[in-house]
């Protein structure tokens, strides 16, 4: 809304700024003071020539401005982004944008992004048609997870002489959704290491009991080859075996953070969404449970569901603690409370930097009470 005490002229001028910006380019510059020399010398000398070369001059600052202006009417941009957005991970992205100038066409655009919408570099569009609509591929990343509802590009032209370039800002209303980033961080792989091989060595543990006897298929091992049955039958046969269900990983993210801490919670976070998105890739069973959620994936949630929470949580100060809901799972505890809690990061370093090590090469254990940082026991089952 405009001002009651802004005149006509005022409110015209504010939404012309608003909308359209300039800058003088150092050709314009340069071509702006050759103007005011011929200026003053047609006004000193009174030549009837140089008044002519004045006014066409002037008439081309004034077909500069109004060409450009008129090549920045009249279009339309959309950002269509793909489904799944991830926090500092390029992805691929289109920018359509279409001429509704009846008969002109507009020539040297320039688009950027103006905002946090992730656009990555700028597009040229060096002519685009009346009445058409024109499709090109640009790279979007999105600096931080949660929900971006606004974006702003910025369009800009120097056509046609390069006197100035003129920009004009679009506001873009949609919700994205963007995922905490997957990426992994100092910590986050030798943790996923650790956690693999606790599931391999739990399967190996359970062993295989014995379920019957079949025909030799392409897929089979030869070590399950049954050679007593072969040569009985004459065809290969092969032994198999009832399938145990693999381990359950639990991840348990603590929302319980004081103040001042949440840039460990923004690392957790990021940590869980690391694991979320490692184990789907393995097809390994986990639950993913926090004081708002309880997912299992995948029987009852994907992936990108859990992402989705994750884009969107925040801490939450009074909490009441987590326990795994599995008695014979792999509990990873992400938290600043609970002795069980794994440090990643910078937490770890800061950890193994005040406790040392032990003698067989693990950090050893900080006090809870001298320090919030959890201690690096990473997967360790609670007693």
């Amino acid at each position: 809304m405009s001002r009651p005490e802004e005149s006509w002229w005022q409110r015209l001028r504010r939404r012309l700024q608003d909308q359209v910006k300039q800058r003088v380019t150092p050709l314009g510059f340069a071509y702006t003071g050759l103007t005011i020399l011929v200026g003053v010398a047609a006004f000193l000398s009174a030549n009837n020539l140089l008044f002519l070369v004045l006014a066409a001059l002037l008439a081309a600052l004034l077909i500069s401005g109004f060409v450009s202006r008129l090549g920045l009417a009249g279009l339309q941009v959309d950002l269509l982004l793909p489904e799944h957005l991830s926090a500092r991970v390029p992805a691929t992205a289109r920018v359509r944008l279409e001429n509704r100038k009846g008969l002109l066409p507009s020539f040297s655009l320039r688009l950027e992004g103006a905002g946090e919408g992730g656009l990555v570099g700028a597009i040229l569009f060096p002519v685009v048609p009346p009445r058409r609509t024109l499709e090109e591929p640009v790279t979007v990343c999105f600096p931080r997870r949660g929900q971006f509802r606004e974006d702003s590009l910025r369009f800009s032209t120097r056509f046609p002489f390069g006197f100035t370039e003129r920009r004009v800002d679009v506001e873009i209303e949609r919700d994205v959704i963007v995922y905490p980033s997957i990426l992994p961080r100092p910590g986050y792989e030798e943790l996923l290491s650790r956690l693999e091989g606790q599931l391999t060595a739990r399967r190996q543990s359970r062993g295989e009991d014995f379920y019957r006897i079949r025909p030799y298929e392409a897929h089979d091992s030869v070590r399950r080859v049954d050679w007593k049955a072969t040569a009985h039958t004459q065809q290969l046969q092969v032994r198999e075996y009832v399938r145990q269900e693999q381990p359950l990983v639990e991840i348990l993210l603590d929302l319980a953070v004081p103040d001042g801490r949440e840039a460990w919670f923004e690392e957790a976070v990021e940590c869980c969404a690391f694991l979320v998105w490692s184990l789907a890739e393995q097809n390994l069973r986990f639950r993913f449970k926090t004081q708002g959620c309880n997912f299992v994936c995948p029987h009852q949630t994907p992936v990108y569901g859990i992402l989705r929470w994750l884009a969107l949580v925040e801490p939450r100060r009074h909490s009441p603690p987590l326990e795994p809901d599995a008695d014979d799972s792999l509990p990873v505890v992400l938290s600043l409370r609970d002795p069980r809690a794994v440090s990643f990061g910078r937490a770890g370093a800061d950890a193994d930097h005040r406790g040392g090590k032990r003698a067989d090469g693990n950090p050893r254990r900080t006090d809870s009470s001298r320090s919030q940082d959890p201690p690096p026991d990473a997967g360790r089952k609670s007693g």
